[in-house]
Parts: structure tokens; C-alpha cells; sequence
């Protein structure tokens, strides 16, 4: 069983052994709509696949969707499920097509441009015409010295190097679903902290007789660790933890730790100087993400979608 701490035999540390932007959807109001079944709304569409234009209503069923009478092929939406785990099967079959419609809105917009590109190594042809469009249509203004050093003087408990830690531990391993052996586990780690308070020398020594990371044949020293560098669960405890043996065992995915703290070095604040470039990335991906995602509004809104419920798009709610 992996101990999740990143240690190793060289004492290094540690126990820790592209988004798609979204059109909001008024949270009560249905994902699909049902397609109009009058003998003049795309007859040929319905005959051909020889099935009714409805929403999904079982497993074998997908929505019938289209996007300026382009229709979403249900093998698409079957394989892009995968991209959108849910809690529920409609609304991963809801956020999949969504994605497919904006896809669709996309390359048609790109087809009435004429934009011929060429991709970039590492990118699709698909990923460098997406991209010179948003790059021609979306006016993306950059943020400029004066908004980094705002956002700077607003945020500086954001900007702090990363406390270190140096640290030993006692791993006692257990399967994190079985319940009897983690109380059994934990019973065991409250008895060898009572010996480790009453001699806190045989730290090594308990180390080497029960730990089960790789870390006892050093006595346990896990060496330098930095956040990141450990499973979350094992990391938020063991950062809050001052110099000395802890009182009480460590949970964590793995089995219970005793953790001896040797030293910390606390986080110290970073110039604007260092941080500069960070931030003047995250604004620019902020203004990215707001522009991109008011350009695709408005493409939703201009565009005919059948099927399915999109913000901005004039699409009646299904009855």
C-alpha cells in the first residue's frame, strides 16, 4: 500500500506518494425541449432516421437537437459524455450536448468567415481555426501595470512563498473502507504516542518496528516538505501543525500518521516584483474567459437551436 507521502530513501519529502466555457441555464427550467412534430418542421430529418425528433427519455434515447438545421449526431453525444461526469445521467447528457451545440455555433461561424489557418504545433486544425476566431472576433483589452499593482495591494495575503516543514513520521496503514481496522489502527497510534510522550527519543526506533512507508529506514524523516507535495487530507493537518510531537494521530487515505514536527520556516511576503507576471495572467485569462463567454451568448442568441434549452437562445421551453 503507497503511503501518500512522497518520502523517500534520498529524504526529498513529501506525502503525497483545457476548460470549456458554459452558457448559463436557469436552474428550473427543463434541459430539453421537444422538437415541433408539424409536417412542415423538417419532415426529411424524421424520416430518415426513421425515429421521432424527442428528447431523451431512456438509456437508448438521446436528444434531438439541432443548431441552424444542423443536426447533433446521438454517437457525438455519446462520446462526449465521457468529458462531463454529472450527477445524473441527464444532466451529463444536458452539459455534453451543450458543449456540442457550442462547438457546432463555432464551426459554422468559421465556415461563414472562410478562416483558413495553420495550427500550431501540438494543436488540431479544429483548435487553430477555434482559436484565430476568438482571436479576430473577441477584443480581449490586456491588463495594464496599474490594474496588477490594484489587484496586488488588494490580495497580498494571496502572495506568500510556501511554508516548509521538516518533519518525521510513524505510518500505520490501513484500507481507508474498512472500519474495524482503521479504529483498530488508530487505537494502535494513541498507544505509541503515550510512548513517544514518555520518551520521545525512540522515535526511530518505533519507526523502523511499525511504519509502513519506505521513510523508517530513516527514522521516519519525511526531509523538507512544501505544499503540494502530500495528499490534501494528510497536507491540511499537517501545516497547521507548531514544532514538537503531535497529541493526535494523522488521518488520512492511507492509515493514521504520527507526525513529529523538527522545524518551521513560515511563508514570507512576495514582492510585487515576483508576482507581477502571475498576475498580470490570471486578469488577462479573467478578461479571456468573460469575453469569450459573452461572445458565445451572443452566437447562441443569433443562432436557431432546436432541442435544447441555451441561454440567449429564442428556443420555447418544452411542454
Amino acid at each position: 500500500m503507497g503511503c501518500g507521502c512522497g518520502g523517500s530513501t534520498g529524504g526529498s519529502g513529501g506525502c503525497g506518494g483545457g476548460a470549456r466555457p458554459e452558457i448559463e441555464v436557469p436552474v428550473d427550467a427543463p434541459l430539453f425541449e421537444e422538437l415541433p412534430h408539424e409536417e412542415d418542421s423538417e419532415p426529411a430529418a424524421e424520416q430518415a432516421s426513421g425515429e421521432p425528433l424527442l428528447i431523451a427519455s431512456s438509456e437508448q434515447e438521446w436528444p434531438r437537437v439541432r443548431v441552424n438545421g444542423v443536426a447533433i449526431a446521438s454517437q457525438a453525444i455519446a462520446q462526449e459524455l465521457q468529458y462531463h461526469p454529472a450527477e445524473s445521467r441527464e444532466e451529463a447528457v444536458y452539459l455534453a450536448t451543450q458543449a456540442l451545440v457550442l462547438r457546432e455555433l463555432l464551426q459554422q461561424r468559421i465556415g461563414e468567415l472562410g478562416l483558413v489557418v495553420r495550427a500550431e504545433a501540438g494543436e488540431s486544425e479544429e483548435e487553430a481555426a477555434t482559436r484565430t476566431l476568438i482571436e479576430q472576433e473577441v477584443p480581449l483589452p490586456l491588463a495594464d501595470e496599474a490594474a496588477c499593482r490594484q489587484y496586488y495591494s488588494g490580495n497580498q495575503q494571496r502572495f506568500f512563498s510556501a511554508p516548509l516543514l521538516a518533519a518525521r513520521h510513524i505510518l500505520l496503514a490501513c484500507p481507508a473502507d474498512d472500519a474495524e481496522a482503521r479504529s483498530l489502527a488508530r487505537e494502535q497510534a494513541l498507544q505509541l504516542i503515550g510512548q513517544l510522550q514518555a520518551a520521545p527519543q525512540r522515535f526511530a526506533e518505533l519507526a523502523l518496528q511499525h511504519s509502513a512507508c519506505p521513510s523508517k529506514a530513516q527514522g521516519g524523516a519525511l526531509g523538507q516538505i512544501s505544499k503540494g507535495q502530500t495528499v490534501p487530507e494528510f497536507e491540511r493537518q499537517l501545516f497547521r501543525l507548531p514544532v514538537g510531537l503531535c497529541q493526535q494521530p494523522l488521518e488520512s487515505r492511507y492509515g493514521y500518521h504520527l507526525v513529529f514536527v523538527d522545524q518551521r520556516i513560515e511563508g514570507e511576503q512576495l514582492p510585487y516584483e515576483v508576482v507581477a507576471g502571475s498576475i498580470r495572467a490570471e486578469l488577462n485569462q479573467r478578461v479571456w474567459q468573460i469575453g469569450v463567454s459573452q461572445y458565445l451568448q451572443n452566437l447562441v442568441g443569433a443562432a436557431n437551436i432546436e432541442g435544447i434549452l441555451m441561454q440567449g437562445a429564442e428556443t420555447p421551453l418544452m411542454q
